[in-house]
Parts: structure tokens; sequence; C-alpha cells
């Protein structure tokens, strides 16, 4: 079966293993999903992520970042440009996700960045998703 937005479905899978309260998943691998669980890490919405060594497919495991009080640390996780309407912006347009306490991941010509570094970076580029 091939896969047409991988990260659409790691969203999706990141979000369904919140929703049931997993303490870990694992999601197909690529440099674009290793790029923004990057993000996620250094944002401080994942405890770490590691490429499964053991997997034929290429997988990679995630593991989530739960509070003391069993809440987790992602309340949502939303796509922005999909395959069939890509969402470009300039850098004066770079969205603040819920007055900057969220993060918008940007694609740019930097690499794979957060909203915020885009900014201070002064380049736009295509809106991949929020997190908060």
């Amino acid at each position: 079966m091939s896969r047409t937005d991988l990260i659409a479905d790691a969203f999706t899978m990141v979000r369904n293993a919140v929703m049931a309260k997993k303490p870990n998943l694992d999601i197909p691998a690529s440099k674009t999903v290793k790029s923004v669980l990057e993000i996620f890490k250094r944002e401080g919405y994942i405890d770490n992520f590691k490429a499964l060594e053991d997997s034929s497919r290429g997988e990679i495991r995630v593991y989530l970042k739960y509070y003391s009080s069993g809440k987790s640390a992602i309340r949502e996780i939303i796509r922005v440009s999909k395959p069939g309407l890509r969402k470009y912006v300039g850098k004066e347009k770079i969205p603040h996700v819920l007055r900057g306490k969220g993060v918008a991941i940007v694609t740019t010509s930097k690499g794979i960045i957060t909203g915020e570094e885009a900014r201070s970076l002064g380049v736009g580029g295509e809106v991949i998703g929020y997190i908060w």
C-alpha cells in the first residue's frame, strides 16, 4: 500500500495515540517526518523518538509526553497544507498559533523549521501544520 501523505498519516497516528493515552507509537519513517519530530521534541511536545533498526519497513518509535496529571503535552495537532491544496505564505504572513502558545511548522529553503524561526530568518514557505 502506498501512502500519499506521510505527514498527515503521522499526525493522525500521534493524535490517536494521545487520545488512547499510549506511552509510545511506531510510525513510518521518512526524512520529513523525522524533521517534524525533531521540532516536536525541541518544543517539548514529545519525550523522544528513535529509528527502529529491527523493522524491515523503516519505522520511528515516538515516546509521547504526559504530565503528572495524566494530560498529554499535545492538545491538538493539525495538518494545514495538503497534497491537493498546498498553503504557502510569505515571510510577513507566517501564522501565529494561539497567540504564540502553539507552534507552526513551516518547510522553507532553510529546511523544516518553526514559524518563529522562519520569521527570525526572514523566509516564507509551505505551512505543514500546527501543534499546541
